[in-house]
């Protein structure tokens, strides 16, 4: 019988493979994780920096907003996510301070931050995004000059 169910699986796997658009998205450990977006995927969502922190003045606003999509294990935008997402400074080189809304619930699977700033000038800052019931992310570095 385990012989049968291993041949059924990897039938249903090649199946699946050439017929689904998502084929790309079939799981490594043999699983399937087939399903429309909006928070229809089998894993844990995650997080992504889509609008990166950029380089800003000590004590002004980081503009354009930085913007966190929320995803669901096929990769497709998790409009129906519901907890807040929270960002943080991820590497401080100067002990410098994170001000602003630091908490937001995402519309449509995006959590936008329009108001974000850091106090103290310094290379090499990184901003990281965590939530609840997803997987957490890092943005790219960036630079504060002094005023």
């Amino acid at each position: 019988m385990g012989m049968k169910a291993s041949l059924a699986m990897v039938m249903l796997n090649a199946l699946a493979t050439l017929g689904c658009p998502y084929s790309d998205l079939i799981t490594s450990n043999g699983g399937l994780a087939i399903a429309g977006g909006g928070g229809s995927g089998t894993g844990p969502d995650a997080l992504r920096f889509n609008v990166q922190p950029s380089n800003a003045v000590a004590g002004n606003i980081i503009t354009p907003a930085i913007q966190v999509t929320v995803f669901d294990s096929l990769g497709v935008p998790d409009s129906a996510f519901a907890s807040s997402i929270s960002i943080a400074i991820g590497v401080n080189p100067v002990g410098g301070n994170l001000s602003g809304t630091l908490s937001v619930t995402p519309v449509n699977a995006i959590a936008s931050f329009g108001d974000l700033v850091i106090s103290a000038s310094g290379a090499g800052y990184t901003l990281a995004a965590s939530a609840p019931g997803a997987t957490g992310a890092t943005s790219a570095s960036f630079t504060i000059t002094a005023q």
